[in-house]
């Protein structure tokens, strides 16, 4: 057994988060990423703050691991290779776990934390938020979980019922009430008689799915006036059975996105199909500059009629970002 070699050890990376799917599913995103491209183990780490604590600035927490709701994951040691924290709830114990770990923890903070992006190791926030700094890596979107080998693991069995309805085949993914913006019950209506000219005129298939954020007028507006002219309608408030959204995104020649949801439309991007936005109720601001970037990149267009086609390669911002954080951990030993 001389000179033998022992593998090394995979590399421990938490993905820490509220909880919430929309921020959880980015660190676990960035965090899948990596173990893609080394051996990882990942654990998900729960956190979040007792008040008066959750109120103050997240710069400004004294004590977070003291300060942890009862319901919280423990952050305690031994401390991750990797850190990556989402959202708000996250920000105190990232900039904590770099003292806490003796430095030996790489932190990884995705979004704008609002704070000195240098108490962290990276910050990646999207680009439409125009930061920057030595160690900031600006991305298009947010990080996902979403790759072509999920998409095809995942579709399932309703792949191919959707596959034989008639082309070009329309997944349209419905989102819903924001900070600034929502979809009004006649807002749902008009993209409603929107794609069912589309479907008219075109003689395609419209795959349409709401979310659980999509307001109740608009929910009853969109069963009453978009359920009828699709072959797929899912609403996953009211019906039962397996999300068909990655069967959805592999069964579709196009994509229909609503203007509220950075997330969807970069998972969306991922696939390299045309994506066309719809517009919601309430000013863009920022999301204005985020459609930009996405425009920008060739991956999506205002939905507009004759509708147009065109490619793109598949939007990758989050193993981009993946081989950048390996890259500075190597850097760093």
């Amino acid at each position: 057994m001389s000179g033998a070699r022992l593998a090394p050890a995979p590399l421990r990376i938490w993905a820490v988060s509220d909880g919430r799917a929309g921020i959880e599913n980015q660190a676990l995103g960035l965090a899948e990423a990596i173990a893609r491209r080394t051996p990882s183990e990942i654990v998900t780490k729960r956190i979040a703050l007792r008040t008066p604590w959750a109120w103050l600035h997240p710069g400004f927490t004294p004590a977070p691991r003291q300060a942890l709701t009862i319901g919280s994951d423990p952050i305690a040691p031994p401390w991750p290779d990797v850190w990556i924290g989402a959202g708000r709830q996250s920000i105190p114990f990232s900039m904590g776990v770099r003292a806490w770990s003796g430095a030996r923890t790489f932190v990884v903070q995705l979004q704008d934390p609002r704070v000195n992006p240098r108490e962290f190791d990276l910050v990646a926030p999207p680009v439409h938020d125009g930061l920057e700094g030595r160690n900031v890596m600006a991305i298009v979107g947010a990080c996902h979980r979403i790759t072509a080998e999920r998409i095809g693991a995942e579709a399932g069995p309703l792949l191919d019922t959707l596959r034989a309805e008639s082309q070009p085949r329309f997944g349209v993914l419905i989102g819903g009430k924001s900070k600034r913006q929502t979809i009004t019950g006649a807002r749902a209506r008009r993209i409603s008689t929107m794609l069912a000219r589309l479907k008219n005129a075109t003689g395609g298939a419209l795959l349409a799915t709401l979310s659980r954020r999509t307001p109740q007028g608009a929910r009853t507006a969109f069963t009453a006036h978009l359920a009828p002219h699709c072959a797929l309608f899912y609403d996953p408030v009211n019906d039962q059975g397996a999300n068909p959204y990655f069967a959805l995104l592999a069964a579709s020649d196009a994509l229909f996105v609503t203007a509220d949801s950075v997330n969807m439309a970069t998972e969306a991007a991922a696939t390299g199909k045309p994506i066309h936005i719809l517009p919601v109720d309430g000013a863009g601001g920022k999301l204005d500059g985020f459609h930009r970037s996405l425009i920008a990149r060739g991956c999506a267009r205002p939905f507009n009629l004759p509708l147009e086609f065109w490619q793109y390669p598949p939007l990758n911002e989050t193993d981009r970002l993946a081989q950048a954080v390996l890259a500075l951990m190597a850097q760093r030993r």
